[in-house]
């Protein structure tokens, strides 16, 4: 029986096929002065065309490399900015169809995840920093509001809470003078994107029937807002900083409140260099960064009120 050589499978015929890039977190900052603007995608770019000779031979000839794919993304970003996810997939799909002789057919996913701006508080309690923010923002419509209700016959313990609440400020944060060793690379900060996941948990005082209880949905709210505007108003030396800005706001605010247990994911965002291409990123315009979602850093404290008991477990709030 004859082996079939290289390339040659017998009757087999190649179908359809693609290749590309899956899901590019491309995050674009732009800049109006002190006013900021954010568009979140996540973009998928899947290529086709005449691929015949690298699958049956190996020939890599006609193959775009998926790294330039991906580099194309955030160049894209830095170069045409992103007036749409429409556009953008617009321009990507005609540059990689024009300018590649085996492409024939570019499909472009793009997934756009909105953020709201941060309404800021007008009762002159703000943190430094704060006196015009706009460069804050939340996630919309991600957070699970979340409740723990404990009763013995004697006394009531209520936890309230939320996790999933992402938030972003795209300046006021800075990182550096920080301990080091022989395996420490990462470079002082001193103007960076700080985002996170926020999930909280917060105990009432409210023990006893015979005491008046809180009115709930107002005191999520308001500890919801709370919660965002000190992120906000915070210039941040570090994720732990701003932790406790958050928790110690809502402290002060929210009589009924004793207890709030923070856990802080570090959503980080990289800077994508650019230069490779004759694009320089990070200037007064805007900037265009890489999206990370693991590993993390992961930032978590309880904030108490002077003399309450901490009875929150430590991992209630974990993501």
């Amino acid at each position: 029986m004859a082996r079939v050589g290289p390339g040659r499978s017998g009757a087999a015929v190649l179908g359809q096929n693609q290749y590309g890039k899956a899901e590019c977190r491309v995050v674009k900052v732009s800049r109006e002065g002190a006013t900021h603007h954010l568009k979140d995608l996540n973009v998928s770019v899947a290529l086709s065309g005449d691929m015949t000779d690298v699958h049956r031979e190996g020939s890599n000839a006609n193959v775009l490399p998926t790294d330039t794919v991906k580099n194309t993304v955030f160049a894209f970003a830095q170069e045409h900015g992103i007036a749409s996810a429409e556009q953008f997939g617009i321009h990507l799909a005609r540059h990689f169809v024009t300018s590649q002789e085996a492409i024939t057919r570019a499909r472009v996913r793009i997934e756009e995840y909105a953020w709201q701006r941060v309404e800021t508080s007008d009762d002159g309690s703000r943190f430094v920093g704060a006196d015009a923010v706009r460069h804050s923002f939340v996630r919309a419509g991600q957070e699970v509001r979340t409740a723990q209700v404990s009763y013995d016959g004697r006394g009531w313990e209520v936890i309230s809470g939320l996790s999933g609440l992402t938030v972003l400020n795209s300046t006021n944060s800075e990182f550096w003078g920080y301990a080091k060793d022989r395996y420490t690379t990462l470079k002082e900060a001193y103007d960076r994107v700080l985002a996170t996941d926020v999930h909280a948990r917060w105990r009432y005082r409210w023990a006893s029937d015979g005491e008046p209880a809180p009115r709930w949905d107002t005191a999520y709210e308001r500890t919801r807002t709370h919660l965002l505007q000190a992120f906000a108003e915070t210039y941040s030396l570090s994720l732990q900083q701003t932790l406790f800005q958050m928790g110690a706001r809502v402290i002060d605010n929210r009589q009924e409140v004793d207890e709030i247990r923070l856990s802080l994911p570090n959503k980080h965002h990289f800077l994508v260099d650019l230069e490779p291409f004759g694009l320089t990123n990070a200037n007064a315009d805007g900037a265009v960064y890489y999206a990370a979602d693991r590993p993390y850093g992961l930032i978590e404290a309880t904030v108490l009120r002077e003399g309450a008991n901490q009875t929150i477990p430590t991992d209630l709030t974990s993501p």
